[in-house]
């Protein structure tokens, strides 16, 4: 099959992509319960998606939509997280997040309607989010276990993974600000290309930063007071070519400085308030040089 999302790819092209637009579902009455900042505006909401839409078609990409109704699941915009994607067809995963568990089964079911065969579903007690899966090359998938991915989340993937030849590599995320709060091993860096990442050094476990040193890996630093405006959550629409989200002027210098181009979308409803940036919000299904 065509390869869908991993290794080297991940910042190849983005030729095709599945997103799902903010419904009722999205627009809480109850922040508090999501762990949102306050109730999102959902025309406010909308707006700011199609907008976003319309940029990723703009780099080239077909937007294909994941439209089933996801009843009292809020985060399901956050298409990233329930699946991995493999050379080899779907990871289906399985939520950290209690509120989460329900939409694995539903985006697995669309990934079929489009082609691409489940090569494994998570079972038991495991539990491992997209936001905490990344791959380094085509070959390795980096690890985030925290409070999201556990210990039997890993043991899946590699007992499943590792036959196909990929090896998986484990870093303990630090506890930042607690259990409720969503900080995943993707919240900490993107990357970008070959040899080029942004990330945001002093949440990064010192192992995986010397994983990073050791391939080569220059860093774009985020500053800290850009860290809690999602810095680090940037989207590779191509090599050096990325979507940022607005409001984060010294980390988008930075970026320029390192030969990127940048694009920006508006995200106070659809991202600010409820801890989901560009990357989060998309699902990449073949990036093709």
């Amino acid at each position: 099959m065509a390869r869908a999302f991993g290794g080297q790819s991940m910042f190849q092209p983005m030729r095709r992509v599945l997103v799902k637009r903010p419904d009722e579902v999205f627009a809480v009455k109850d922040p508090e319960r999501w762990h949102y900042l306050a109730s999102p505006d959902l025309a406010a909401a909308q707006e700011e998606h199609d907008s976003m839409v319309e940029t990723l078609r703009q780099s080239g990409a077909e937007v294909v939509y994941h439209e089933k109704p996801q009843p009292d699941r809020a985060d399901a915009i956050y298409v990233f997280d329930p699946t991995l994607l493999t050379d080899h067809g779907a990871v289906v995963l399985r939520m950290g997040k209690d509120l989460r568990r329900g939409e694995e089964e539903a985006l697995s079911r669309r990934l079929q309607e489009l082609g691409i065969p489940i090569l494994l579903s998570l079972g038991g007690e495991a539990r491992a989010e997209g936001g905490d899966l990344l791959w380094l090359d085509d070959q390795t998938l980096a690890v985030g276990i925290g409070f999201r991915t556990n210990q039997e989340g890993l043991r899946q993937l590699r007992a499943g993974l590792e036959s196909l030849g990929i090896e998986v590599l484990a870093f303990e995320l630090p506890y930042f600000t607690g259990p409720e709060a969503c900080l995943h091993l993707l919240s900490l860096i993107s990357i970008l290309d070959r040899d080029l990442a942004v990330a945001y050094p002093p949440l990064i476990p010192v192992p995986f930063w010397q994983e990073l040193e050791a391939r080569g890996f220059q860093l774009v630093v985020v500053p800290e007071e850009e860290f809690g405006t999602m810095g680090t959550n940037v989207l590779a629409l191509g090599p050096r070519n990325c979507l940022v989200l607005e409001g984060n002027p010294v980390t988008r210098r930075r970026l320029e400085e390192a030969g990127c181009r940048v694009s920006s979308y508006k995200g106070n409803e659809i991202s600010l308030k409820c801890e989901g940036g560009p990357t989060c919000l998309t699902l990449p299904l073949l990036r093709q040089a």
